[in-house]
């Protein structure tokens, strides 16, 4: 882990001090056995993020699973993960559980997780929610890698604070990013969200999210990419109310 940052500060009576940093980190490399399994390579973790592996079916994909065994992040915490998949490998990386992003006093909390699937490696890598409260301050990038025929299934949900407890997000910072990368390093394609200051007011209107509790990306890469627009629009023209669009597009 990660040594806290501290800073000399009097403080008075009423003043709580800041929390210190954390800064968790993994990194988690699989590779293609000779039977054809996939298996560990490397695996580096540093508190508060864990890999756990439950067990799966005989002849089932890899599965592994992160967990963030602090609770949640506060103002100035850091996480990076590194997930790089050999050849041929073939995984499912998911999260534990929800990730709470809580009120900051001002700094913010940063997520960067970088996704590499090698030759024809199959990754999905499917993160449970992240719930933000009110005054999160969430800054989050994920970076994919795609070798020659390798192909990807991700995707992330934000929950706009806490309906169940009649908490909704008014204010904060959210500034989400993906970032699609060929095995040449350059740059395929790039989405971001960026909510800032009056977020109350930003998801309130119909020509944004119309009042919307929750917002979620599923991305699929892969060169068969195109056969499977038309299957996922039929399975959104079932949504139940729920706002769906899907797009395909071939990265030049």
């Amino acid at each position: 882990m990660r040594a806290s940052e501290t800073t000399n500060v009097a403080y008075g009576p009423w003043t709580k001090a800041p929390a210190p940093r954390r800064g968790g980190e993994v990194r988690l490399e699989l590779k293609r056995m000779p039977d054809g399994a996939t298996a560990l390579a490397d695996l580096y973790q540093a508190q508060p993020l864990r890999v756990l592996f439950p067990l799966a079916e005989r002849g089932d994909i890899f599965l592994a699973a992160i967990a963030c065994v602090s609770g949640g992040l506060v103002g100035g915490d850091r996480l990076d993960m590194a997930i790089r998949l050999g050849d041929a490998a073939r995984a499912l990386v998911i999260g534990q559980a929800a990730e709470k992003v809580y009120r900051s006093l001002g700094a913010d909390c940063i997520v960067e997780t970088e996704l590499h699937a090698g030759r024809g490696a199959w990754l999905e890598y499917l993160p449970q929610e992240t719930i933000l409260f009110d005054g999160a301050r969430l800054r989050r990038r994920t970076q994919l890698h795609l070798d020659d025929g390798a192909r990807c299934l991700t995707g992330g949900i934000l929950v706009f604070g806490r309906a169940a407890r009649g908490e909704t997000l008014t204010r904060g910072l959210v500034h989400d990013v993906w970032e699609f990368r060929g095995r040449d390093g350059r740059l395929r394609w790039k989405d971001a969200l960026h909510l800032d200051g009056d977020i109350e007011t930003l998801l309130s209107r119909k020509a944004t999210f119309g009042g919307a509790a929750a917002y979620g990306s599923l991305i699929y890469a892969g060169d068969d990419a195109a056969g499977h627009l038309q299957t996922v629009r039929d399975l959104a023209a079932a949504g139940n109310g729920l706002r769906i669009g899907a797009t395909s597009f071939r990265a030049c």
